[in-house]
């Protein structure tokens, strides 16, 4: 979900995050951390979707500053906040993500509530069809399968598009190279999210690169298996480098 160049009549007041640690200052180090990895950009961040159960807070955000990093980096990050009020601290897990039905299934797999952590699609592009809304409610809820091995993200207004690579965990599933693409619609602003299989990373890998070049073709089918799940996740396993680009 790429939302800086959403025009000004369509976008929805900017809401801030808040990370409510303000009465917990027990463990300097780990503040250091937090604000190295998190807080350093909070005034860029955009909460998607948050949800707080007790000591525990999950945060789906849009980073508007990643868009001054590194070309393709990730636009969306994944928080999990667990407080202990007691003891005056906490402690917390990130990962940035490419989408955000990504970051939802992350969070899902620390204890979130699946239905919990819906999207607030007045703050970024809403999902075209139905079948983008299927793909990302398989994302978020069922994010043990696949292993993400390669993204990037182009937030050229020209050709808004990110396109994620998978690996299948399991050997024996079908098409066991995924490749995800989303891709924003700037005139309707809306996105489609479509899946291609492939049989080898290198050939995942080039039909990621050929897109991004415009030079790609249709995405191939993903083969079915009825014993094995078509889903893909989240869990961070890596695969050969992709040739590398530049903005």
């Amino acid at each position: 979900m790429l939302s800086p160049t959403e025009p000004a009549t369509n976008r929805k007041a900017t809401p801030q995050v808040d990370f409510e640690l303000d009465d917990l200052h027990a463990d300097e180090e780990r503040y250091l951390d937090f604000y190295r990895e998190v807080g350093v950009h909070e005034d860029s961040l955009v909460p998607l979707a948050a949800h707080h159960d007790g000591p525990n807070s999950y945060y789906v955000l849009f980073d508007r500053s990643a868009t001054w990093g590194h070309p393709g980096m990730a636009q969306v990050l994944a928080v999990h906040l667990q407080r202990d009020h007691e003891k005056q601290t906490f402690s917390f897990e990130q990962a940035p993500l490419p989408l955000p039905a990504m970051a939802q299934s992350w969070l899902i797999l620390r204890g979130c509530p699946p239905d919990a952590i819906d999207l607030d699609h007045q703050l970024g592009p809403p999902p075209a069809d139905d079948a983008t809304r299927s793909l990302e409610r398989r994302l978020a809820g069922d994010g043990e399968h696949y292993a993400m091995g390669y993204s990037y993200t182009s937030d050229d207004p020209e050709d808004m598009v990110i396109v994620v690579a998978l690996r299948a965990l399991d050997e024996r599933a079908p098409s066991p190279f995924r490749v995800l693409v989303e891709e924003v619609d700037t005139e309707t602003w809306t996105h489609t999210l479509r899946e291609g299989g492939f049989d080898t990373v290198g050939e995942a890998l080039q039909w990621c690169d050929d897109r991004l070049t415009g030079e790609a073709g249709p995405l191939p089918r993903v083969r079915a298996a009825a014993t094995v799940s078509r889903s893909a996740g989240v869990a961070k396993v890596p695969v050969p480098h992709a040739p590398s680009r530049s903005r």
